[in-house]
């Protein structure tokens, strides 16, 4: 079926969400079945594994819990936990150990676990099993804006002509050129579906052969909550599409899958991430490019042809426009600049 990827992946998720559920205090779980109908299954993999982070700090790190174990609390226990240890938590997390290795988290990173542990508080407050929220008072932190990183138009050329071998280039040994040649038709079409598309690494892998039509340039995606929604693509990425699945479908494997692994397996995300990256050094060394980086690509370019912010959110699967919009809004400068140098007031008098 076209969803078997996806419900593997639910499945191997929710299977996560079990063991990480069983190293925290029993309570827990009416948090996480509170919260099921609304949240995704993904979000509360992310909170457990935050909430591992902060039972561990408090019984390991604060004088309140010293003796205690995870398993030991109770949730009015909860009631006994400060601000001053909550602050005390987010200042660990520039630096702390978890199981015998060291982290870092940046502003990011510490944002999402705040939010974590203040949804966490906020439900059993709102239950009436604590006597405040004092979870809502963490302060968050101030979080920065990232500069989009994306491809200019000559090094997704440099890029794709590199991975198809239309470009000579030194940084492959002729071993490594022996492997890349068995996965050119392979590789070349991810990297255009990303570029030409914008789909994500997950949607991307997720694509079966049959979801293809090339009769409509339309092929048929799975987005994050499960939707299955259908989007184009042009002409240059139906031809180089084309050219893999006439090589992909004479290979006789069980799975659907259309992009396969040289074990002749559905590829995973991480190959989809690592193969990116292997050839974005070379065409692009000094731009640390990812998957998400061609995505951006995509958006920007897509924006900058339509100036409109919604077709943009409607084609990358934003439920959120203004999650475009922090993204792609800078862009409009420039957009205006063009256009300005569009309106011309007078002829110009030739000599």
């Amino acid at each position: 079926m076209a969803d078997d990827y996806f419900r593997q992946r639910d499945n191997d998720n929710m299977l996560r969400l079990r063991k990480l559920r069983r190293e925290l205090p029993s309570f827990c779980d009416d948090f996480f079945r509170g919260i099921e109908n609304t949240t995704s299954l993904l979000t509360r993999v992310s909170y457990a594994y935050d909430l591992r982070i902060f039972f561990d700090f408090l019984v390991n790190l604060t004088d309140e819990f010293d003796g205690m174990t995870v398993k030991d609390f109770k949730v009015y226990d909860l009631n006994r936990v400060t601000l001053d240890n909550l602050e005390f938590f987010v200042e660990n997390l520039s630096l702390y150990s978890f199981k015998g290795k060291e982290y870092s988290d940046n502003e990011r990173a510490k944002a999402r676990k705040i939010a974590t542990i203040r949804s966490f508080f906020k439900y059993f407050y709102n239950k009436g099993l604590l006597e405040k929220d004092v979870a809502a008072k963490i302060p968050m932190p101030k979080l920065h804006d990232k500069p989009i990183i994306r491809l200019d138009v000559d090094e997704v050329a440099d890029l794709l002509d590199i991975v198809d071998g239309t470009l000579e280039h030194d940084a492959f040994n002729p071993h490594q050129k022996k492997y890349l040649e068995h996965t050119k038709l392979r590789d070349t079409a991810i990297l255009t579906l990303l570029l030409g598309t914008g789909i994500r690494v997950s949607e991307c892998v997720g694509l079966n052969v049959e979801d293809i039509d090339f009769k409509n340039n339309a092929f048929t995606v799975t987005r994050k909550g499960g939707n299955r929604t259908i989007l184009y693509f042009s002409d240059e990425v139906a031809e180089t599409l084309l050219e893999y699945v006439k090589y992909r479908i004479q290979i006789v494997v069980e799975t659907s899958a259309l992009f396969l692994s040289l074990q002749n397996k559905r590829i995973s995300v991480r190959a989809v991430q690592l193969m990116v990256k292997k050839y974005a050094q070379v065409a692009t060394p000094l731009k640390k490019i990812t998957p998400h980086k061609l995505r951006s690509t995509y958006g920007t370019n897509l924006y900058n042809e339509t100036g409109d912010i919604y077709v943009v959110a409607d084609v990358l699967g934003h439920k959120d426009v203004n999650t475009t919009k922090k993204h792609y809004a800078a862009l409009s400068d420039d957009i205006r600049k063009k256009a300005a140098r569009k309106v011309q007031l007078r002829d110009k008098k030739s000599d």
